[in-house]
């Protein structure tokens, strides 16, 4: 934990720096209930353009459990609604109360990853190619998940706003794009 923390408030710092998210419009470790039990991510942000986005800090978590916050993920996104509706809107999910983003924006919050460094471990980069190769074989990552990763050093060097998110999936390939230029979710 004593190195989670200084990873989390630089990637603050970094979406700060290049002003796509204030230092205060972050949430950390909120639960979010689920049908697979409790999703907690290291980060929600309110970005700059009105829409949230969820931030994962990875220095050490095994493969497996990474992949499997992704499937929490995607149990947060299939939900079944939890609130009322009314004459003027039928009853939306958890996620669609929380962060749907704009009011022309009803897709599911990306997903960012930002691999740090860590004792003992493969460099952030091998991390983070080692990830997508994973994440290919979730399903839902690709049309119901937009999954985006970086390295911290990365992130920290060029800014968030910057060609530094790859993302995951069938067909995305190696290239980097910068954080408005994501694809949305289905």
């Amino acid at each position: 934990m004593r190195e989670h923390g200084p990873a989390l408030v630089d990637t603050v710092v970094a979406f700060h720096q290049a002003e796509v998210a204030d230092r205060a419009d972050w949430q950390v470790e909120v639960a979010h209930p689920t049908p697979a039990g409790s999703l907690v991510p290291d980060g929600v942000v309110l970005l700059a353009d009105g829409a949230s986005a969820f931030v994962e800090i990875d220095r050490t978590m095994s493969y497996a459990r990474l992949v499997a916050k992704l499937e929490r993920y995607d149990a947060y996104r299939n939900a079944p609604p939890s609130g009322r509706g009314n004459a003027a809107r039928a009853p939306r999910s958890h996620w669609q109360e929380t962060y749907a983003g704009p009011a022309l924006e009803r897709t599911f919050p990306p997903l960012l990853f930002a691999f740090a460094p860590a004792p003992r471990r493969a460099a952030p980069a091998t991390r983070e190619a080692a990830f997508h190769e994973r994440a290919r074989r979730v399903g839902s990552v690709n049309y119901r998940l937009t999954v985006a990763t970086t390295t911290l050093a990365l992130l920290t060097r060029d800014g968030a706003d910057r060609l530094v998110w790859r993302v995951a999936g069938r067909g995305h390939g190696e290239e980097r794009r910068a954080l408005d230029a994501l694809p949305k979710a289905q």
